[in-house]
């Protein structure tokens, strides 16, 4: 398990990437960013002599968005993600191929900032991109709730047992 950090700061918190105000994202620095970002796992799957694709991005709000970045640029740098609080980042210019990946999404029903129809909006172009998608809703908004790291926990847990297929 690796945990990158990002290299923004906001008000002292470090993020992966800039934002021009809530829900607003900097589109060429998110870019820039994803670019790096797969440079990252790149050079780990190197170090670690990984010889095939099993990294999964689990990521919360601005992590997730990013992971979306990567799955809309660089769809063969992820073999899955569990994405909380994510939504659409931008429209790629053309559509990846998610064959074989699956993605997890937990949204909240009340969330202000990642909107319902936003998560399902990305919900729908992860699937029509050939993704294994699976939405859950909460009851709340968008901080993580206590139930999340088991829902994490067992979907992890049912990934790794179907490595064998897809990437």
């Amino acid at each position: 398990m690796v945990s990158p950090r990002g290299k923004v700061l906001e008000n002292g918190m470090p993020r992966f990437f800039r934002r021009l105000a809530e829900g607003v994202f900097d589109i060429p620095d998110l870019k820039r960013r994803t670019k790096e970002l797969v440079h990252f796992i790149a050079a780990f799957r190197i170090e670690h002599k990984l010889s095939d694709n099993r990294i999964i991005a689990v990521g919360y709000s601005n992590g997730a968005n990013i992971a979306v970045s990567l799955l809309l640029l660089h769809p063969s740098s992820l073999f899955g993600a569990f994405l909380f609080g994510a939504m659409v980042p931008f429209q790629p210019d053309s559509r990846p191929d998610l064959n074989g990946t699956s993605v997890f999404m937990s949204s909240g029903r009340l969330d202000p900032i990642a909107l319902q129809e936003n998560a399902l909006e990305l919900a729908r172009s992860f699937k029509d991109a050939g993704a294994d998608v699976s939405l859950r809703w909460e009851r709340g908004g968008h901080p993580l709730g206590p139930e999340d790291i088991e829902t994490t926990r067992k979907w992890l847990l049912s990934v790794s047992k179907n490595r064998g297929r897809g990437r």
